[in-house]
């Protein structure tokens, strides 16, 4: 029950042409706190619901639970979430032993495309395709619980 994954900015949109699947998402927060955040997800037609603790030194491991639930309780469940809708396509493809997910914002996160790739472990060696960008693993402006209050349109505004 430990998720650990990498983030990456995204330079290209050759990903594209490289993606096995690619399905819409909607999700919100009805906890957003780094100590719990608490996420409902719909990805395609089926809903989900995500607890995740705060990251450990370095923030690329923390605890993660995530079940299923039915696309209408997820739905309702939206109606309940905080403030900050987090809307996008998320594209899978494969590298090496090793799939990356990207993630295409919309809404109010218009114009931001990032990678994320779980691992084993922290030390686990993986192909970085040509499109793989900066890494922000350790940045937390860069956590979807954070983009929901502080959408990536602002961020020059500060």
């Amino acid at each position: 029950m430990v998720e650990i994954e990498r983030k990456f900015l995204v330079k290209s949109n050759d990903f594209k042409e490289q993606a096995f699947t690619q399905n819409k998402i909607a999700q919100g927060y009805l906890s957003s706190i780094p100590e719990r955040t608490v996420r409902v997800r719909i990805k395609g037609q089926r809903g989900f619901i995500t607890i995740k603790g705060i990251g450990h030194q370095g923030g690329m491991s923390r605890f993660e639970w995530e079940n299923e639930i039915p696309l209408d309780e997820a739905q309702e469940l939206l109606k309940l979430c905080e403030k900050g809708k987090i809307e996008k396509t998320r594209f899978e493809i494969k590298s090496g032993d090793h799939v990356f997910e990207v993630d295409e914002f919309y809404g109010e996160n218009e114009g931001l495309i990032m990678a994320e790739i779980e691992l084993q472990s922290e030390n686990d060696e993986f192909e970085k395709p040509d499109w793989l960008g900066e890494e922000v693993t350790n940045d937390p402006r860069y956590y979807n619980a954070y983009l929901s209050k502080n959408p990536f349109k602002d961020w020059g505004k500060e």
